[in-house]
């Protein structure tokens, strides 16, 4: 009895030397409710959708002011006017917005002669959350046109044609790009934290530390050491992960090509982020207890699960500057749409650049002393 209360009062007395370690082991599960509260099941708001107006006349204009009166309101999307249908397909495709409303050219004409003209909702189906939120709007509001305000002569009613760009896309396939991210980010975390905070506590960072090798080339090799190992992770789940969820043609070199080149991005970017991280700390008890709450920080406020359309705002900023959220934009792009670079230039741009400037953080913060 007294060996078991000796080891339970070292193990006390150890957490309690740690600060760090009990306030997340209190604020982790606070957090976690917090953020899982508002990722799942929020109501989609300020989608954008291009709306063309190919007619012109009265009435397709106060069915565009209907849209406008929609954004401005409940706001489940805001309104991008276009000239060119072309311009506004393009768009949709690239990811640039989310649907595209057209009022076809004879539209008024066929109204006031009494037939039923139809609007096209062209949609992104690729996000079934939103696309469903899109097709549910519009028909509420055309519900709203053909009863309200319009003359006794009119007998024709508005009819809605949705057409999905994308072929039908399980749910499963819209975890894999978020899938994909996260593999990558617990290579990450084993190679840029785990392990490297396991070599100090055992002495062998010391070893580092009598060479003439500089802190800049120590941190490129411990980030492109944990890149080749988190690239193996992901490129895994690259293949094997395409091949279970059911991607169309999941060996396209093409594809193939554009993925992986992402994939070691995405892995340099996290790499480097939790290097940062974890180049003060020397207790190798705090990288496993940092896990949970970087991975629900990051995780779950990247889009990877629902669409960021649902957040609040102050999750909407957590998303904005969250490396997570713009790895599950390119792969989604890449593995649901088969798009290619450039559609994803944003992406790219933004992991570069974390991956540049937390790269040379952790040179600024690296110490060359036990």
């Amino acid at each position: 009895m007294h060996r078991l209360l000796a080891i339970i009062e070292r193990d006390l007395r150890r957490f309690k030397a740690n600060p760090a370690l009990v306030v997340m082991s209190m604020a982790m599960p606070l957090l976690q409710l917090i953020i899982l509260g508002y990722a799942f099941g929020g109501q989609i708001r300020h989608l954008e959708i291009g709306v063309v107006d190919q007619d012109g006349h009265v009435p397709a204009a106060k069915l565009s002011a209907m849209l406008r009166a929609v954004a401005a309101n409940a706001r489940t999307y805001d309104t991008v006017p276009y000239m060119d249908e072309g311009q506004a397909l393009a768009d949709l495709r690239n990811g640039r917005i989310n649907g595209v409303v057209t009022i076809p050219p004879n539209f008024s004409r066929d109204l006031l002669a009494g037939k039923s003209p139809t609007v096209a909702l062209i949609e992104d189906n690729t996000d079934q959350f939103s696309s469903s939120a899109l097709a549910g709007s519009m028909s509420a509001l055309l519900g709203a046109y053909n009863g309200n305000g319009v003359p006794p002569r009119m007998t024709a009613n508005v009819s809605l044609s949705i057409v999905e760009v994308y072929p039908y896309v399980p749910y499963i396939q819209y975890l894999l790009p978020g899938t994909i991210v996260l593999a990558i980010f617990v290579s990450a975390m084993m190679g840029g934290g785990i392990m490297y905070i396991d070599d100090k506590a055992r002495g062998l960072h010391e070893g580092y530390l009598v060479t003439p090798v500089t802190k800049l080339e120590l941190i490129m090799g411990f980030n492109l050491a944990g890149t080749i190992k988190a690239f193996i992770s992901g490129s895994v789940l690259v293949t094997i992960g395409s091949v279970i969820a059911g991607i169309p043609d999941p060996f396209s070199i093409a594809r193939l090509a554009h993925m992986l080149a992402l994939v070691v991005l995405t892995a340099l970017a996290l790499i480097s982020m939790m290097f940062l991280i974890m180049v003060r700390i020397d207790d190798p008890v705090v990288p496993r207890a940092i896990f949970g709450v970087l991975n629900t920080l990051l995780y779950f406020p990247s889009g990877a699960v629902y669409p960021t359309s649902a957040f609040p705002e102050w999750m909407r900023v957590l998303s904005f500057v969250d490396p997570f959220t713009y790895a599950v934009h390119a792969f989604k792009s890449l593995v649901l749409k088969n798009t290619g670079f450039a559609a994803i230039g944003t992406d790219i741009l933004f992991l570069g650049l974390f991956t540049v400037l937390a790269m040379a953080a952790a040179t600024l913060l690296f110490k060359r002393t036990l």
